[in-house]
């Protein structure tokens, strides 16, 4: 359930590289000011190189920001570091698990470190939740791709934090394994934090979603705030027994319609606002259209526009 009080607040977070051997800089992150309430799933969508990946170094206290700074479950990351960074369990992909030891040795491993109580009953009960309890005892080297992804997810939930980051939990997954991804952090008593170039895994598993690119947040919103704010494009797909060559041309003539092209099934029209949608029936009914199938916006269609 998602409280009313913030977990992740931001403050002008700056982050500048230096080019070696130049002058230049890079601004990795220019200006980041956000906020992520308790119990909420956010993701942070942008193409590569956006800022994503700074962004989760900085709230781990692995990397210092240039400026500005961030406040963690109460705690300022650059005054009290370590107070911040024991509110957070960080999964980087399948990078955190090693292939040489066992799957239990690796948690085995973590939980120590980390000093958990009681961990061999918490280590068998969560790889059961996983369907990996006939896996611990074999090496990480022999699992599959989804099998090391659940790995890793288990090593950081046992952690048992109130802030979950993830860079790229879906990177390389197959559709199957990004649905049981998706089912289980839904159920997870934690804020996430998910950074990801994955439009439909964010669609489907985020409450909010922020779009970054090149180190500045264009916007942020849930999918339907943001649809909202696009409603500039809005696509039908329409198919016709015949007339399509005169259906096209007659559409074309209308100064609504931002966009059309022939698909296998007639033709993709990107009309300008909801409000011409009676415009565009009226023309329609002049030929004998088989089916009007609106396309629903993708993420991907946003970030396109927003960018």
């Amino acid at each position: 359930m998602i409280s009313d009080s913030n977990i992740v607040e931001t403050f002008d977070l700056t982050k500048i590289y230096k080019l070696k051997g130049k002058k230049g800089k890079i601004k990795a992150l220019d200006n980041i000011n956000i906020s992520i309430k308790e119990g909420e799933i956010f993701g942070l969508l942008g193409p590569n190189g956006a800022g994503k990946t700074t962004m989760i170094q900085i709230l781990t206290t692995a990397i210092q920001p240039t400026s500005g700074y961030a406040i963690i479950d109460g705690f300022n990351i650059l005054k009290k570091p370590l107070k911040a960074k024991s509110r957070i369990a960080l999964m980087l992909g399948r990078e955190m698990i090693y292939y040489r030891i066992t799957g239990y040795d690796n948690l085995k491993f973590f939980c120590k470190i980390y000093k958990i109580p009681n961990y061999k009953e918490k280590i068998y009960n969560m790889a059961e939740q996983f369907g990996l309890e006939n896996w611990l005892d074999q090496y990480v080297e022999k699992y599959s791709s989804g099998m090391k992804m659940k790995l890793a997810l288990c090593r950081t939930l046992l952690l048992n934090r109130k802030l979950l980051l993830l860079d790229e939990p879906s990177l390389g997954l197959d559709v199957k394994l990004k649905k049981y991804l998706i089912e289980k952090l839904k159920n997870v008593d934690s804020t996430i934090i998910l950074t990801s170039h994955d439009m439909s895994f964010v669609e489907k598993l985020c409450d909010r979603i922020g779009f970054i690119n090149e180190g500045k947040i264009i916007k942020i919103g849930t999918k339907e705030d943001i649809t909202k704010a696009m409603q500039s494009k809005i696509q039908f797909e329409i198919s016709i027994n015949h007339k399509i060559n005169e259906l096209k041309k007659d559409l074309c003539n209308q100064n609504y319609i931002k966009e059309i092209y022939e698909s296998s099934h007639g033709l993709m029209v990107t009309i300008e606002s909801r409000k011409y949608f009676k415009n565009l029936l009226s023309v329609l009914g002049n030929y004998d259209v088989l089916t009007l199938k609106e396309q629903e916006l993708t993420l991907e269609d946003l970030f396109i526009n927003l960018i």
